[in-house]
């Protein structure tokens, strides 16, 4: 069988691939282990400063595989109860939980379908590029469930608003690429071919800043969206500007800045 999750690294830099293509990239057991395993490991990577998360094939993720869930529950006498069902849906909200908390920006790469769980992972992620056929919902009002889930009820109003938000929620409807450029809900749409491409600049502007800085950026912008004024956000960053401007790297930044060349941080 072929891992449900491909991971490469490249000088700093993790391309992760999810790896079903012939299921739609949807979120079976083994990938849900996988996903999970992955991001709690980069808590403590200072080898991994940027991820690259897309999906093989056609599209990036139809959300939870419902063929594979439904022959499971075929087989049981009874329903599962509550707590089963609550250790089960936690699995997979705790995938978007590890991917806030990682200190690597995450950059999602969205071809096809993203639906369900699928959108989830795509709007957890820090910058979004998509493709001229990505189609993104949140799928889970048409099948029976409440429309808020994986964390869209919390992503979703920050990054296109509460209108907007309500209309996809209570729905369930697609929203495509052009739509989603309009809306800020993505930052870029490309033709199929240049996906990958396209996130290169992206990947070179983040890999020029400082690891230090990098992370404390992220960790910044998380705790920010949250805070209850000004005044707790000012104390955040000045806290990360003093620790940024001790550390070596600050120092080099500032020779290379100088020099005009690209900075050489020593991975720490």
């Amino acid at each position: 069988m072929s891992q449900p999750l491909l991971i490469e690294h490249n000088d700093g830099v993790d391309t992760v691939t999810l790896n079903r293509p012939e299921n739609l990239n949807a979120l079976d057991p083994a990938l849900i282990d996988a996903l999970n395993v992955y991001f709690q490991g980069l808590q403590r990577n200072r080898d991994t400063r940027v991820v690259v998360l897309k999906g093989a094939g056609k599209n990036f993720c139809a959300g939870l595989d419902l063929k594979a869930a439904m022959a499971r529950r075929a087989g049981q006498q009874e329903p599962p109860g509550v707590t089963e069902s609550l250790d089960s849906q936690r699995r997979i909200a705790d995938i978007v939980m590890l991917m806030r908390r990682c200190p690597q920006p995450i950059i999602a790469l969205v071809q096809g379908a993203a639906a369900g769980g699928g959108f989830a992972l795509a709007l957890a992620s820090d910058i979004r590029i998509a493709t001229k056929s990505a189609r993104m919902n949140c799928a889970f009002i048409k099948l029976g469930l409440g429309g808020c889930d994986i964390g869209t009820s919390y992503f979703l109003p920050r990054l296109v608003g509460v209108s907007v938000a309500s209309e996809l929620i209570l729905t369930g409807r697609f929203i495509g690429a052009e739509r989603a450029l309009a809306v800020g809900l993505v930052s870029e749409v490309v033709d199929e071919d240049k996906l990958d491409a396209a996130a290169a600049p992206y990947v070179d502007a983040m890999m020029t800043a400082s690891p230090v800085g990098l992370r404390l950026s992220k960790e910044c912008l998380n705790m920010s969206v949250d805070a209850g004024s000004l005044e707790t956000v000012i104390a955040i960053e000045d806290r990360n500007q003093v620790l940024c401007s001790r550390s070596e790297e600050f120092s080099e930044g500032i020779r290379a800045f100088l020099e005009k060349r690209k900075p050489v941080y020593i991975r720490r």
